[in-house]
């Protein structure tokens, strides 16, 4: 006896398969319902997030027929777990640049006061660093930065940019960065005592940097206010752990790196 199939809908009627589409940073599609059209940027579960041209971000939910890809529709599902995804920004907020090399280093330099400072500014602005063949280096404080500048020669083409903690009205960094005088030297600071303080508490799971009295090692003193162990150097490798990218960073520190950043490489033109 012959049989037949319970669907009896006719094959011409039958809607034709959507191809599925792995959801892979940068891949740009529109979202079927609002026309919204962007770059994938992440991919969670259930969900997609788009980057449009103005750099507006919309969250859009992983439905069957969601999305056109070049005017056909299809369904993205997230990518496999065997291909990671490839960060379409660097830790600093840039564009990425899959596959760039490294630049041969510049004659100019960016000179920040520690070594903390220094670790800290490679793990977030480490990419654009290298692509523009900067190096930073640091200088263990601050008191000799006008002999040091004046070892260092800067000029048009070897500009040197300075970052400086607790720079703030009346401070004695304040009065050492003053003295520091060239078109082609840039003193620059933010207002924490220390660069652990640009760190957002938000980031690190405390309300607040706690408040420490004068004459006392400030690191020392947040670690005794925080109940953290009096390892300082421990300490920091934990706190720089928690940062993943400029957000973890206060404003003030993102300005004045990226204002350094600048003015090394300026009126370059490769």
């Amino acid at each position: 006896m012959r049989q037949y199939s319970p669907d009896l809908t006719p094959p011409w009627k039958k809607p034709k398969p959507v191809p599925e589409v792995p959801a892979d940073p940068g891949l740009v599609v529109e979202e079927a319902d609002t026309g919204f059209c962007g770059a994938v940027i992440r991919c969670e579960a259930g969900t997609v997030t788009l980057e449009d041209r103005f750099g507006k971000h919309r969250v859009f939910p992983l439905e069957p027929r969601g999305f056109l890809l070049e005017g056909r529709v299809v369904t993205l599902v997230r990518p496999s777990s065997a291909a990671p995804p490839r960060p379409t920004r660097t830790a600093s907020g840039s564009v990425a640049v899959p596959g760039a090399r490294a630049r041969v280093a510049r004659a100019g330099r960016i000179y920040v006061e520690g070594r903390h400072d220094a670790e800290l500014v490679e793990k977030v602005w480490g990419d654009d660093l290298r692509i523009e063949g900067v190096v930073v280096e640091y200088l263990e404080g601050v008191d000799d930065l006008p002999a040091i500048v004046a070892e260092f020669a800067p000029g048009p083409d070897a500009r040197l940019g300075v970052l400086v903690d607790h720079l703030v009205p009346g401070s004695k960094e304040s009065r050492i960065a003053a003295s520091v005088t060239g078109e082609h030297a840039l003193v620059v600071g933010h207002p924490y005592i220390d660069i652990w303080e640009a760190v957002k508490p938000s980031s690190l799971g405390i309300e607040a940097w706690p408040r420490v009295p004068r004459g006392q090692d400030w690191k020392t003193g947040v670690c005794r206010a925080l109940g953290w162990p009096e390892n300082t150097g421990a300490v920091w490798q934990a706190i720089l752990g928690r940062v993943s990218s400029y957000k973890d960073l206060e404003p003030e520190l993102l300005g004045r790196v990226e204002e350094l950043i600048d003015f090394v490489t300026v009126g370059d033109g490769a």
